[in-house]
């Protein structure tokens, strides 16, 4: 018996990096795994792999999203797991930042998991039960990056606990997972600064940066049965970075 038997699950950005360890996780656990995501030929690749189905969305769309839960909940029945992952990161220092930047940081980022969780929750609530896994961010938490970043992965922190409060009456359960600093495709810049990257391990208590497994882990963890009694909580995944 697996984990998530008989559940279906929409994964944002689900075919590439963290998203694609969490749909890979979910499908070997029993889930029938939808990935989301914007990149088409990431798509067709992970749309090859058993229990999972790839379908194009830009999360940055209430369109998008409204046809996407329609179809879902229509094809497979229901929905029971929403992880919001999709999202796009910037190293752009704060005197460079300009509106363009900040609305299309935001627009992904913050509205993503909102529209998500508009368009997802009220199928959830409508059978009585549903996990929801919001991915923000260490930034959100600690005195590190004065940036749209940051303050888009602040606004996934807040939206995380106005939903929990918001669908737990109606068994839907909302819950944040707070990364840091990850080995995917959207980090690898970093490995171009071997100095960079010393100082990063060195900085962090557990001494090594994080994969993408140790996002899953936790993710199905929230999704499953096993943590009924869980919303609006939050789980840092940073080797201890922000504990010093």
């Amino acid at each position: 018996m697996g984990r998530l038997d008989n559940k279906v699950a929409i994964i944002t950005g689900g075919a590439s990096g963290i998203g694609e360890s969490m749909a890979d996780l979910f499908a070997q656990e029993g889930a029938i795994v939808i990935a989301a995501d914007i990149n088409e030929a990431a798509l067709e690749k992970v749309s090859q792999k058993q229990n999972i189905n790839g379908m194009k969305l830009n999360v940055a769309s209430d369109e998008d999203w409204a046809a996407l839960a329609k179809e879902v909940n229509e094809r497979f029945g229901k929905i029971d797991i929403l992880v919001n992952n999709a999202g796009i990161s910037s190293e752009k220092p704060y005197d460079q930042i300009n509106i363009e930047d900040w609305q299309k940081m935001l627009s992904i980022n913050g509205f993503g998991p909102f529209a998500g969780m508009k368009h997802v929750a009220p199928y959830m609530a409508a059978q009585k039960k549903g996990s929801i896994i919001n991915i923000s961010s260490y930034t959100a938490l600690i005195g590190q990056g004065l940036n749209h970043y940051s303050a888009s992965k602040g606004a996934v922190r807040a939206l995380s606990k106005a939903a929990a409060t918001t669908f737990g009456r109606q068994g839907v359960r909302v819950n944040a997972l707070f990364p840091g600093i990850i080995e995917t495709p959207m980090t690898q810049a970093l490995s171009t600064s071997k100095d960079l990257l010393d100082r990063l391990v060195q900085a962090t208590p557990l001494q090594r940066l994080g994969l993408p497994i140790d996002i899953a882990q936790a993710a199905l963890f929230l999704a499953s049965d096993e943590s009924s009694y869980i919303t609006g909580s939050e789980i840092v995944i940073d080797g201890g970075y922000s504990a010093q």
